[in-house]
């Protein structure tokens, strides 16, 4: 079985592991996407509605008061650890929390803050919910953010149309009974080393990213063009096979691949440069700072 690298399983706008920071009267919660949604850093959330100058301190006594007082039992398996970046510059291992497990920890803290921040909150989740309703709607959320980054109406375009092409390809995997939580990261995978000869971890090193960006929104239109060549590719070919499960899918990404990677070599040679690019839209201040 090959390997699945750092496979993005889901080709759209964020990839796992993505993070952001959200100013909410005047602390700064930090928010990790992880498995489809925004899991929240708890102790930032505390330190947000107490105003507290020692919020792990609160958050330990609030959990024990919560598992010992409120028999809220199931807490510890609610609460994900995942990297965040601490004050000291470095990724650490935070208690995160997805909105629902915010709103019932939020009812265990007496604070005339915890209203608004509810309110919040509830916002968050419910824009969520309608983007995975209606696609259009994080399209359109993206096509401004991509306007506000400064890049170009036609590397808009063409990058938009790869978000519809990947989510095709990607529908038509469930429907043929690919795992998405682990399978769709290994045919990626595949359709990445066949179409580029290098996996995803591999085009992020070539293009100095770090592993929470999504490496689509910094490839150039070659790159975006032979990734879409690929995957329609592979979804005819599997269309046409009737693939079922990872096994006959994992030949017609093969396949798809090959397609798209020998159209790559051809190109390389007529115009004797690499269609794998080490450019990105990283803000000039960070391209020095990754490696």
């Amino acid at each position: 079985m090959e390997a699945s690298g750092d496979g993005e399983s889901e080709p759209g706008l964020l990839a796992e592991g993505a993070t952001e920071i959200v100013p909410f009267k005047g602390v700064e919660i930090r928010k990790v996407f992880h498995e489809s949604e925004w899991w929240f850093s708890i102790v930032d959330v505390v330190s947000a509605l107490t105003g507290t100058t020692n919020a792990s301190r609160m958050w330990s006594d609030i959990k024990r008061h919560m598992v010992e007082k409120e028999g809220f039992s199931e807490l510890y398996d609610e609460i994900v650890l995942l990297k965040m970046l601490s004050a000291d510059g470095k990724l650490r291992p935070t208690d995160a929390a997805n909105p629902e497990t915010l709103f019932r920890i939020i009812q265990s803290i007496r604070s005339p803050r915890a209203e608004p921040f509810k309110r919040w909150l509830a916002r968050v989740g419910y824009e969520r919910i309608k983007e995975v309703q209606d696609p259009e709607i994080a399209i359109k959320r993206a096509v401004m953010e991509f306007q506000l980054q400064g890049r170009t109406q036609e590397w808009i375009e063409q990058r938009v149309r790869s978000i519809l092409v990947g989510k095709e390809l990607t529908s038509e995997w469930k429907k043929r009974g690919v795992d998405e939580s682990h399978e769709f990261a290994l045919l990626t995978h595949i359709l990445s080393t066949r179409t580029f000869g290098i996996g995803v971890s591999e085009h992020k090193q070539v293009k100095r990213l770090e592993r929470s960006h999504n490496l689509r929104n910094h490839m150039t239109d070659l790159e975006l063009l032979f990734t879409m060549l690929g995957e329609k590719s592979t979804k005819e070919i599997a269309q046409t096979m009737d693939a079922q499960g990872y096994g006959e899918n994992k030949e017609a990404a093969r396949a798809g691949g090959d397609i798209a990677g020998t159209a790559r070599r051809s190109l390389e040679r007529e115009t004797g440069r690499r269609v794998v690019s080490d450019s990105n839209f990283l803000p000039k201040r960070q391209k020095g700072e990754i490696t």
